[in-house]
């Protein structure tokens, strides 16, 4: 017999006044056949009127489908949608600092149908509501402030750097309705009129959506106040899965750990070539698709490690960071051409060294083509954080430079994504993998750390590129305690490369303070100082040029013209 699964249907309707333009924006994504994620329906209103802003409520609703199905299957609904939340939450605040007027401020009602589950996440003030036979329950929270008689989001995506999201789940019957909608139908509708309007003919959930939309603002235009557009939502659930609710779920599905591999082992079709990494925590092998011929790098968790989650779970989350960024200066992820059967995950293979072979095989390399290396490394750097994500093992053996002299970020085994407890868990992850000399002093003194402490590790190896040596004579990931901030000394990269320009010398003495509130607010101010054209000299003038460029002499050369100007003028008398 036949398995049930999840069915849904849904019906959608959007009323606009004229020349009023769209605010909220609204979607469904329904469950296709093995998709482990669930399906999922949202809606999200703008809280500006800045035409740029308006974008938002879309941005929100395509950016939250988008990263939520690209998680990594192992992971919970909640811990898939609460960080996917907080991360269009930093870029929508991001986005919003750089506006001279309106805001990317959005709220957003997002709900996941998972198996026999409904989970529910809530920012701001749009609207859920269930209606589960003849009772009409309002499932979201109305996070709203009223200023001079107007309700504005007093929680939502963009109105600050951290954000508590509402979550709640409940268990799904079938016919379920759930209705989607934003504030500005508020004083339309009665319980009784949406019950009503939507029992009318529930199998045609599109005409059920219109009925309200048409009833809201004819109801809106006889109050009075009704310039606000109507959008409705309804989503209804036809099938439940035959599921039993004591099940044990599987954290990593069917997926073994690999073996041990050697040269000349296949897996799942892919030939072992090379054994490049052996760690206490991870394999990584150069190998060979046999069905396509292409070399690729596969990495994987140590075999002695199958039973400890929590390194399982990171390790998941490097293949998603990979997929995430999209920069050619960081290494990208290989889609299989058969179906895995073991947890791993392929990457490009660069023909290169790393950074501290490429040291050791071009010792005269010149400054600009040191500080070209340097510049293309903080590219790398940058389109992480533009991701909210930190390296935090930023040193000269995870740098790859290919045959092309292009820098490729390859390593990903303490990378992590910025949300409210990172700090704790970014510390723990890294003194986890192991510090070392580039490492920033936070790391070692268990303090907070953040995209500043890339920075450091940044120009710490930028300072290594250049003179062959480290910043202090202490090196910072044997400091034991605040005391030892003391007595870190910059030495002067000049001491050692007199070439290099007293501007650079000072970015890098800022990028690498001990404190990190006092380096670079930015990255990108960083980045300036190191360009290679900055380093340059400037060009000398001819003499002649130079001379008349100097004042006094300038001065005098008018008045000798002047003169003999007299002169002949007596003479010619």
């Amino acid at each position: 017999m036949a398995t049930a699964r999840l069915a849904l249907s849904y019906g959608q309707a959007f009323v606009a006044p004229e020349r009023h333009r769209q605010r909220s924006s609204m979607s469904v994504r329904l469950p296709e056949e093995g998709e482990p994620k669930g399906a999922c329906a949202l809606i999200s209103d703008s809280a500006s009127g800045h035409a740029l802003a308006k974008q938002a409520g879309d941005l929100s609703v395509r950016g939250f489908l988008n990263d939520y199905y690209a998680t990594p299957s192992h992971w919970t609904v909640k811990a898939s949608a609460q960080r996917v939340i907080r991360s269009l939450n930093a870029w929508c605040h991001g986005m919003t600092r750089q506006m001279d007027s309106g805001s990317y401020v959005s709220s957003l009602s997002a709900v996941v149908f998972k198996e026999r589950s409904a989970h529910l996440f809530h920012v701001g003030d749009t609207l859920v509501f269930r209606l589960r036979g003849a009772e009409f329950e309002q499932l979201s929270r109305d996070h709203v402030t009223d200023l001079g008689g107007y309700r504005y989001p007093a929680r939502a995506l963009g109105m600050d750097v951290g954000i508590d999201i509402d979550y709640t789940e409940w268990s799904l019957k079938q016919g379920d309705i759930f209705l989607f909608t934003t504030q500005g139908v508020r004083g339309t509708l009665l319980p009784s009129d949406y019950v009503r309007l939507i029992r009318e003919d529930a199998s045609d959930l599109d005409a059920a959506c219109e009925r309200l939309a048409a009833a809201a603002g004819a109801r809106a235009g006889e109050r009075g106040y009704g310039s606000d557009p109507f959008c409705f939502q309804l989503v209804r659930v036809d099938e439940l899965p035959d599921v039993s609710p004591d099940a044990p779920s599987r954290l990593y599905g069917d997926l073994p750990i690999p073996p041990e591999l050697a040269p000349g082992n296949q897996i799942d079709g892919l030939l072992i070539e090379e054994v490049l990494s052996r760690t206490a925590h991870s394999r990584v092998y150069r190998v060979r698709d046999l069905q396509t011929d292409r070399i690729c790098v596969l990495k994987a968790p140590s075999p002695e490690l199958s039973n400890r989650n929590a390194y399982l779970e990171h390790f998941l989350l490097q293949q998603w960071v990979v997929e995430r960024v999209h920069s050619p200066f960081v290494v990208s992820v290989v889609e299989p051409s058969r179906q895995r059967r073991h947890l791993y995950y392929l990457m490009r293979h660069v023909e290169g060294m790393t950074l501290s072979q490429w040291v050791a095989r071009f010792p005269r390399a010149s400054l600009g083509q040191r500080l070209d290396i340097a510049l293309q490394l903080g590219k790398a750097i940058q389109a992480l954080h533009n991701r909210d994500l930190i390296h935090q093992q930023i040193h000269p053996d995870n740098v790859l430079i290919d045959e092309h002299g292009q820098v490729v970020l390859a390593d990903f085994s303490a990378c992590h994504l910025r949300d409210v407890d990172g700090h704790r868990r970014s510390r723990r992850l890294v003194q986890q993998v192991g510090l070392n000399e580039h490492s920033a002093p936070e790391y070692a003194l268990d303090d907070e750390v953040g995209r500043r402490s890339d920075q450091y590790a940044l120009a710490s190896t930028v300072y290594w590129l250049l003179s062959g040596q480290l910043p202090y004579d202490i090196p910072t990931h044997q400091l034991r305690s605040h005391t030892d901030l003391e007595q870190l000394s910059y030495r002067s990269v000049r001491s050692r490369r007199p070439d290099v320009s007293q501007e650079l010398d000072e970015a890098l003495k800022r990028a690498l303070d001990p404190q990190r509130s006092l380096r670079f607010r930015r990255l990108s101010e960083f980045l300036y100082s190191v360009r290679p054209s900055r380093q340059q000299p400037k060009e000398q003038a001819p003499r002649s040029i130079r001379a008349w460029q100097e004042p006094a002499n300038l001065w005098q050369g008018i008045a000798g013209v002047l003169l003999v100007l007299l002169v002949l003028s007596w003479w010619l008398r």
